[in-house]
């Protein structure tokens, strides 16, 4: 169901309304993303970000820009609201994750970031801080996205498979040794016989998956449902037709990956070349 829309032609999805003020507000100002950068201080891709309806961004930023453009409050309650938003994404989400539950085995393609089966808890919080979350609020989606690992561990520990590409895997952390703990956590659970682990180099070249991460859960009964994601959107998909499609590429996308122990040679690779201390 597409948005719904009221007489002034807005949205009335949270998320995006949010980003459209942003922007009719930068465009009132006749300001270029860089020039309201400069003058913030902040980096203008983050803007640019927020703008799209990529991230939310967090409250300091949303302030300054409320101070800037003379909107004192009305751009941090639609901040508030967005963050709390309870929208058809949500609503998918929460029935893909009963379906995680529910799953006998489970595969995955990460283009960007690492899975959250994967994620140290210093991994979790700095990506889902740079998404905007903070305080209380990041607090609780770190501790729901470690709670799902246990799905992959102890007895009938669910069967998973991913295939990391070399990107998620050369996108570091800002702490060097936080990064490097988060190489070993990976290296670790390519030992688990539950869990098998494939790298997509750089080198294989284009794919029929370059742009999203993708999980398929088989269910008891069988059938197979695949959910699809990006920075800002996620979709459950239960037709037929469109999970067959979607694991042909799948399919056509391990063939291009590296084998396990190829894989796990490349991480202990990267991990003997990761650095051992805090970065600077």
């Amino acid at each position: 169901m597409p948005p719904r829309r009221v007489v002034t032609g807005r949205s009335q999805e949270p998320r995006q309304r949010f980003a459209e003020e942003l922007r009719q507000l930068r465009a009132g100002s006749g300001a270029s993303l860089r020039q309201l950068g400069e003058r913030l201080g902040w980096d203008w891709s983050l803007f640019g970000k927020m703008e799209k309806g990529e991230t939310l961004g967090g409250p300091e930023v949303v302030q300054a820009l409320d101070q800037h453009y003379g909107t004192p409050g009305l751009l941090l309650a639609l901040w508030e609201v967005a963050l709390g938003d309870k929208t058809q994404f949500q609503e998918q989400y929460r029935r893909y994750m009963g379906l995680e539950a529910e799953a006998v085995s489970m595969w995955h393609f990460a283009v960007s970031v690492l899975p959250g089966f994967f994620q140290t808890p210093n991994y979790a919080s700095e990506l889902l801080a740079a998404g905007g979350y903070t305080g209380d609020a990041l607090t609780q989606q770190v501790e729901a996205r470690l709670g799902r690992q246990d799905l992959l561990e102890g007895v009938g520990a669910l069967p998973f498979r991913t295939i990391l590409s070399e990107a998620s895997l050369r996108t570091a952390m800002r702490d060097g040794q936080a990064w490097r703990e988060q190489l070993e956590h990976i290296a670790e659970l390519t030992m688990r016989p539950n869990v098998v682990v494939h790298v997509l180099p750089f080198s294989a070249g284009l794919h029929g998956l370059d742009s999203t991460d993708l999980s398929f859960l088989r269910q008891p009964d069988g059938r197979t449902v695949a959910y699809t994601e990006n920075a800002y959107r996620g979709d459950l998909i239960e037709e037929n037709g469109t999970v067959e499609r979607l694991q042909r590429a799948y399919d056509g996308v391990r063939d291009l990956a590296l084998s396990p122990a190829e894989s796990r040679k490349f991480i202990l690779g990267m991990l003997e070349a990761a650095p051992c201390t805090p970065s600077t």
